[in-house]
């Protein structure tokens, strides 16, 4: 998703001494405050001077203190409005169509990000979208290096078919779901940022608390954001010139990447479809070239053709031996398809160049590998595969990503939401900190004690989304997995009170990281929420292991979560997604049978298994196993060998 990323240099927002009374960001017309519980109000003013509040039948006067800060506390509401919120001191303020009910923080990155609009079925979902009672706040990307007390802009949307389509999709869906259940109302604060990692939602307070990060955080250098930003900007330019061993300024040069006759022998390359900043360019916006030389057969010789590139990530200008042949700009959720005109394509060698510049965010060619091909009404070849790259440049920039630095994002779009009276979380983020899976087992749980702590509204329901299925590079078994020991982490925390995961490995998408199947996503966590939250006696999650049994060659699983039983969804009945190893660690694809409520795997290959892993691969997306309530089982393993990650750990600036 696409970004604007604002600096805020100071600790507060300096707010001028008037006679106006000023309320935070927040507080706007068409809010919901969270039933049953007090809320807070808080605002500036004048010091020591009396604000009144009034709202519906409670009527509470504050004196501001000697900075003109206040707050106050309104007690325990039912569910219900819309109600007026009015404010008095020198000034009135008064705050229309204000709803009781549910309020649900909605947090991580570009999947919790990801808007309605750009859903699988997105115009058939909005046009439905008419939703009075459920209401969307976005907070403004931004980022600070100090706790901020307010943020910089924002209001409350009433969900309707006119504005739905900006609302995060997996808390639109969620939202739905108990709207439809509770018949209350529902408020979404969508606090996301795409393409972030865990450590800059933390506070510096948790982690000069933890074991794990303290001696991170205490060696962070004291500096501002400009300067940051020039550092980042420096040391991006040094890996740029290791990845490909030269940094190219010379124009003449840089124009001649499109053409046929260009020897691109010593360039690096990279998988496509693949977004960039999971493979040679991570935390990269600038400007980068693709080619791919392909061979074609008289067949296709001086035919007009189609040439498919999937989606670009932002702008591109592509070529083909040397002819522009298409270009669109800031569109990083259209297909590319651009017609060749007649002539250009020749027997035997071909060249496609393809210059893509990304502003923000996630970058490069991405998609689904069946809209990348070049073709003929008679033929078509793909394009899949690996693609020769070259940096151009590195964008220029004043601001600064959230991830160069810890807790930017917390400072800026979650410290001002403290005060404000919630249900719970619902979260989406873990695709960034793959690279550290192993150590998310620490960072995932500090963030939730953390936030906890900062509300001071107790263990608050806390439910995340497992990682989806993604898997450009075709990661094999015995190479290890990145995002399965991600997944692990993820459902190790679970041991936290009042938390839920929805699995999510059936409904992930091989080549593109933003499975467009939101609507599932927002479906599972409502029926966790339902039964956790709202006492609904519902089933809310697919079978989880529970423990093993050896006999001879086989190993016969239980587990929990089964529901009404066990079921394999293939039209032949055969279980999926199993492996199990010996003593020698390595690991072959198994049969499996159910057994009663039991799973029974086993190959003919390893007479003595050791081990059984269940999903434990970057595409898990083939494991079919689920309970008769069409919930996936979750990942798992039964060894507990060293994975792939162990070794790598958060470092500032990296």
């Amino acid at each position: 998703m696409k970004k604007l990323i604002l600096i805020t240099l100071t600790v507060i927002i300096a707010y001028t001494v008037s006679a106006n009374v000023i309320l935070p960001r927040l507080f706007t017309d068409n809010m919901v405050l969270q039933r049953d519980i007090p809320n807070n109000v808080w605002g500036w003013a004048d010091p020591k001077e009396i604000v009144t509040i009034i709202f519906n039948q409670q009527t509470k006067t504050v004196l501001t203190d000697k900075d003109g800060k206040w707050l106050l506390e309104l007690k325990p509401e039912k569910a219900g409005g819309p109600y007026t919120l009015i404010i008095k001191a020198k000034n009135t303020i008064v705050i229309s169509n204000v709803l009781i009910g549910e309020v649900w923080v909605c947090s991580g990155q570009s999947n919790m990000e990801w808007l309605l609009t750009h859903t699988q079925d997105a115009m058939a979902e909005m046009q439905q979208s008419n939703y009075p009672f459920i209401r969307h706040f976005k907070v403004p990307i931004n980022v600070a290096s100090e706790p901020q007390i307010d943020l910089p802009g924002g209001e409350w949307k009433i969900c309707h078919p006119d504005n739905a389509g900006d609302f995060t999709a997996v808390g639109y869906f969620f939202a739905v779901e108990l709207y439809k259940k509770l018949k209350v109302p529902i408020g979404l604060i969508n606090t996301s940022c795409g393409g972030t990692n865990i450590e800059t939602w933390i506070s510096k307070k948790a982690f000069q608390e933890s074991d794990e990060f303290k001696t991170m955080i205490n060696g962070m250098p004291h500096m501002n954001l400009d300067s940051l930003a020039h550092a980042k900007e420096t040391n991006y330019m040094n890996k740029v010139k290791n990845i490909q061993s030269h940094y190219e300024e010379d124009p003449a040069i840089i124009q001649s990447w499109k053409e046929l006759s260009f020897d691109d022998s010593n360039w690096p390359s990279m998988n496509v479809p693949g977004i960039w900043e999971y493979q040679a360019l991570s935390d990269f916006d600038g400007v980068v070239w693709y080619r791919k030389t392909i061979y074609l057969s008289e067949e296709f010789a001086g035919k007009e053709a189609l040439l498919e590139l999937a989606m670009i990530n932002d702008s591109d200008d592509s070529y083909v031996n040397g002819l522009k042949v298409g270009k669109m700009s800031i569109s990083f959720k259209e297909k590319r398809r651009y017609i060749i005109p007649a002539g250009v394509l020749k027997k035997g060698k071909n060249v496609i160049a393809v210059r893509v510049e990304d502003i923000g965010g996630s970058g490069g060619i991405y998609g689904d590998s069946t809209d990348l091909k070049l073709s003929i009404p008679s033929s078509s070849i793909s394009l899949e595969g690996k693609w020769l790259f070259q940096v151009e440049s590195i964008i220029k920039t004043s601001g600064i990503s959230p991830n160069a630095y810890p807790s930017l994002l917390f400072n800026s779009m979650v410290s001002p939401l403290i005060s404000y009276g919630i249900k719970g979380v619902i979260w989406y983020q873990g695709e960034s900190n793959a690279d550290r899976a192993f150590q998310y087992r620490k960072s995932f749980p500090l963030l939730i004690n953390d936030w906890r702590q900062q509300w001071g509204l107790g263990d608050f329901p806390f439910y995340f989304v497992q990682l989806s299925s993604y898997d450009p590079t075709g990661n094999k078994n015995n190479k290890g997995s990145k995002w399965a020991e991600l997944r692990e982490a993820q459902t190790l925390t679970l041991s936290l009170p009042n938390t839920g995961m929805a699995i999510t490995t059936d409904i992930g998408n091989s080549n593109d990281i933003h499975p467009r199947n939101k609507q599932d996503v927002g479906k599972r966590l409502a029926a966790i929420a339902l039964n956790k939250s709202y006492n609904e006696n519902i089933v809310y999650n697919g079978p989880v292991y529970k423990s093993i049994k050896m006999e001879g060659n086989k190993i016969i699983i239980s587990f929990n979560n089964t529901g009404s039983g066990l079921v394999a969804k293939d039209k032949y009945g055969y279980i999926k997604g199993f492996e199990i190893a010996g003593a020698d660690k390595k690991f072959q694809y198994a049969k499996a049978y159910f057994a009663g409520s039991n799973v029974v795997v086993y190959t003919d290959n390893i007479v003595s298994p050791s081990a059984v892993r269940y999903g434990w691969a970057d595409d898990a997306g083939e494991c079919n196993l689920y309970n008769k309530e069409g919930f996936p089982a979750a990942p798992f393993r039964t060894d507990n060998w060293r994975g792939i990650t162990e070794n790598e750990k958060y470092k500032i600036n990296q």
